[in-house]
């Protein structure tokens, strides 16, 4: 009868060579990819793999070609976001679709804390990834400073304006939101504010200067209401302190989908009625735009194919190749009923 100990051996490479009738080291060379090995024993070893059930040791493996088949993709936002916020999930699967296609594995890690940066910094330097996807990352990101110094091939999701010459996707958030913006102004909306989330990366920046571009000698401070996360729960509090500030307002851009679900939230609260009373805009086109009653009208954010596209400008690096140019991808508003 067959033991437990026996049960739970992991095969080896040497019961592979047993198993062809060839080398060890030739075992390796298959292994490894290397060539000079013959059709009829590299058919012979990839059959005794399947019978003896071996496995490769990925660990082992990285150290003779110096290769994990790994990307990180580094997300550097609270906890609170990953349950809250669906285009983390979208930009993940995309990025996560692109790398399977080239026989690469995902590897997530979350920023959130001080203590996160300097773990992950670690962790970078271990060799266990050959290169990263890093999505809001904000100016002066230790991650950034950690990858650059390690030389790490890497891609960022967005475009901070610390980070050189080094690949980027994006969208127009700039653009998007001075679009959306003239939108909801050509509704007869004449008092308009803003709920701008995330001040401290470019998406929120850029999405604010946006909205003050379309109302030009119009826009006024004061119907600006600054909060920290793209959350509903700060949408909801922005949108009471700037009701509390500018009862009369009738028109708000806010930053995100769910931002826009929270400020709702409030002007419910307040007894106003959205479109007749206030119009209300997001940004994303998320899940959060339908969930939303009435149905939000929004910007279009392609999170999974911004994923797809940073797995690939990484993957490109490895090759030896050189991305010349960021990867810009079209935003369209999409127009509902909260407007």
């Amino acid at each position: 009868m067959e033991t437990t100990t026996e049960r739970r051996r992991r095969a080896t490479v040497k019961d592979v060579a047993l198993e062809a009738g060839v080398s060890r080291g030739t075992v390796s060379r298959v292994l490894n990819g290397q060539p000079y090995v013959s059709d009829e024993a590299r058919e012979a070893i990839e059959a005794a793999i399947a019978k003896v059930g071996f496995v490769p040791n990925r660990a082992a493996r990285s150290l003779v070609v110096q290769s994990s088949q790994a990307i990180g993709l580094i997300v550097h936002e609270p906890h609170s976001l990953f349950v809250e916020d669906p285009n983390i999930a979208s930009i993940l699967l995309g990025a996560n679709a692109a790398l399977s296609e080239e026989d690469y594995q995902l590897s997530f890690l979350i920023a959130d804390t001080s203590r996160d940066v300097e773990r992950l910094a670690r962790y970078l330097s271990g060799g266990l990834i050959d290169g990263v996807i890093i999505v809001s990352a904000r100016v002066g990101d230790p991650i950034t400073r950690a990858v650059r110094d390690l030389g790490l091939p890497a891609a960022f999701v967005g475009h901070p304006r610390d980070i050189g010459d080094a690949p980027y996707v994006a969208i127009d958030n700039r653009g998007a939101a001075r679009e959306i913006t003239r939108r909801l102004a050509d509704t007869g909306r004449t008092r308009i504010g803003m709920i701008a989330a995330a001040l401290d990366r470019d998406s929120g920046a850029d999405r604010l200067a946006g909205f003050v571009d379309a109302l030009g000698a119009d826009f006024d401070p004061q119907r600006v209401e600054s909060v920290p996360l793209y959350s509903v729960a700060d949408g909801r509090e922005g949108m009471r302190r700037l009701l509390e500030r500018m009862p009369d307002i009738d028109g708000v851009f806010a930053s995100s989908d769910a931002v826009a679900a929270g400020a709702l939230e409030a002007l419910r609260e307040a007894g106003r009625r959205v479109p007749e009373d206030v119009g209300i805009v997001g940004f994303d086109d998320s899940s959060w735009a339908l969930r939303c009653d009435p149905p939000l009208s929004t910007i279009h954010q392609p999170a999974g194919e911004l994923g797809r596209a940073a797995a690939k400008a990484v993957l490109a690096q490895l090759r030896g190749e050189r991305i010349e140019a960021p990867i810009m991808l079209d935003c369209p508003v999409v127009w509902r009923e909260s407007a």
